[in-house]
């Protein structure tokens, strides 16, 4: 049951947990890996033990549903299983499905995502802004009514979107130009002043130090690029500096490759978050001696 708005949420769930998203990306390689046959039956198996492993241990897990959609209706039932048993263990779900489009459509993933009453109702989804954010602002209202979040794509992980989030509008990127318009959002609907928001945003962990001013997102940040990807926990002060405090890194391959045995996954996610809790450590001492 949602209590409380997605920001206050997922605060509490990384003071009990520690930072850390786990995705949950069944791909075939990884299928194959731990021993499956890369077909529905070996979907379920292993969704089935990566969340029975996962979802009582790290604050969140990422669904990437396009792992799901590949196998059609039933590969979606998969997927709305996982959302349920993960969130019955007590984490949030955060869907990776990178919607984007206008009006009604836009409208109709946020059902589908946002709704706690959709057998697919998440915690939060991530979108893409470049139709614009004013299209998203629907689906912000839909989430805020509902409690829950939005992750919107803004600097991410991979090194082909820079030619596109680097652009310029105006004086600044078009990335700064997209978490301006997510902080006044978060601003104008703060039920405390210093209360984190519900509408984040992803900012790759691989991308290294950079002059845009993560401080007036005001909201959340969600950090993929852990692991495979090449960033690891130390490159997290980095990237956000004062701001870390308020980032869900999230890594996929460096724990799901220790299964399927569930103890050696949730020793992975273990050690993982340990790092990443280290890393926010340093960066609260850092700032308390100055």
């Amino acid at each position: 049951m949602t209590v409380g708005p997605f920001g206050e949420r997922l605060e509490r769930a990384m003071a009990a947990r520690g930072p850390l998203c786990v995705g949950i990306d069944p791909h075939a390689a990884l299928l194959r890996a731990w021993g499956f046959d890369d077909d529905v039956a070996g979907l379920e198996r292993w969704t089935r033990t990566a969340v029975e492993a996962l979802a009582g241990t790290v604050a969140a897990v990422k669904p990437q549903s396009a792992f799901f959609e590949r196998f059609g209706s039933r590969g979606v039932a998969v997927l709305e299983t996982v959302i349920a048993e993960t969130k019955a263990a007590g984490a949030l779900v955060i869907g990776d499905v990178k919607r984007s489009d206008i009006g009604s459509t836009m409208d109709a993933y946020a059902q589908a995502y946002l709704d706690p009453t959709s057998p697919l109702g998440c915690d939060a989804m991530t979108v893409s802004p470049y139709l614009g954010v004013g299209a998203l602002r629907s689906t912000f209202d839909y989430a805020r009514k509902h409690g829950n979040g939005v992750f919107v794509l803004v600097l991410t992980s991979n090194p082909e979107g820079r030619e596109v989030q680097d652009a310029r509008v105006g004086s600044g990127t078009l990335a700064q130009h997209v978490i301006d318009q997510i902080g006044a959002y978060n601003i104008e609907c703060a039920t405390e002043p210093d209360s984190l928001g519900s509408i984040g945003a992803v900012i790759g962990a691989t991308i290294g130090r950079t002059d845009h001013a993560f401080s007036r997102l005001h909201g959340p940040f969600l950090a993929p690029g852990l692991g495979a990807q090449g960033a690891t926990a130390a490159d997290l002060p980095v990237v956000f500096g004062p701001q870390l405090r308020a980032v869900l890194p999230t890594v996929s391959r460096t724990v799901l490759q220790a299964g399927p045995n569930a103890v050696a996954l949730q020793q992975a996610a273990v050690r993982e978050i340990a790092a990443c809790a280290s890393a926010r450590d340093q960066v609260a001492s850092s700032i308390a001696r100055h």
